[in-house]
């Protein structure tokens, strides 16, 4: 049986996001906008997935002021929780972590280790990952487990049922591209990054994509 998810999207590019999503997604999904104020009642649903997006866990906002009493009332209830990159960082802050700026953004393909998690099962232990983040989770609770790092830190962890992953296991090439380009960085660096979106690349970082499965499969009632 196919679980049911809510898709929380945080993104300010919908088209590329939903896209995504919905392709790595094996599962029946329906999509709440966290920046028009739409929430889901946990319960409702299986597992919960949170996408990433270009505000910040911190801002303060209106909708990112909701989005963050939404995610501790979703931490509350123990429905498996997934964030991604953004919502990596507001699940770490609804546990009780810390996010913070990052002295240098990280951007492009990169080595990422992990532990011994059930949502890494079938991904090498030091996998290639496309990145894009200038916040990142420098400190969590004792409750809590880092079960992803890379040079820039940390880059998963787990509390419970939910877990954060500061990568972007579901880009595409196309969708990676046109993240590169579009931020405020030296355009020799941008043109380095789009440099290593090559199909080797992406084809070795398609292992990472197995989160995803990995998630569904332990959210089915």
């Amino acid at each position: 049986m196919e679980p049911r998810l809510a898709l929380v999207n945080a993104s300010f590019d919908d088209a590329n996001t939903l896209r995504n999503f919905r392709r790595e997604l094996d599962a029946e999904v329906a999509v709440h906008d966290a920046r028009a104020g739409e929430f889901p009642e946990p319960p409702a649903y299986d597992g919960l997935v949170i996408t990433g997006s270009r505000a910040s866990v911190y801002w303060d906002e209106p909708w990112i002021d909701a989005a963050r009493a939404w995610a501790r009332e979703a931490v509350d209830s123990d429905t498996p929780a997934l964030g991604i990159c953004w919502g990596h960082q507001l699940l770490a802050d609804a546990v009780g972590g810390t996010v913070e700026p990052m002295d240098e953004y990280e951007l492009g393909y990169r080595t990422v280790r992990h532990t011994d998690d059930p949502v890494f099962e079938s991904v090498p232990e030091s996998f290639t990952v496309f990145t894009t983040h200038s916040d990142a989770v420098t400190d969590l609770p004792d409750d809590a487990t880092v079960i992803a790092e890379n040079d820039y830190g940390i880059q998963g962890f787990r509390h419970g049922n939910v877990v954060g992953i500061q990568s972007h296991p579901e880009y595409d090439r196309e969708t990676a591209e046109t993240v590169a380009r579009g931020k405020d960085l030296p355009d020799d660096r941008i043109e380095a990054v789009c440099a290593d979106i090559t199909e080797d690349a992406f084809a070795e970082s398609r292992a990472a994509k197995r989160v995803f499965d990995n998630f569904c499969q332990r959210v089915v009632r």
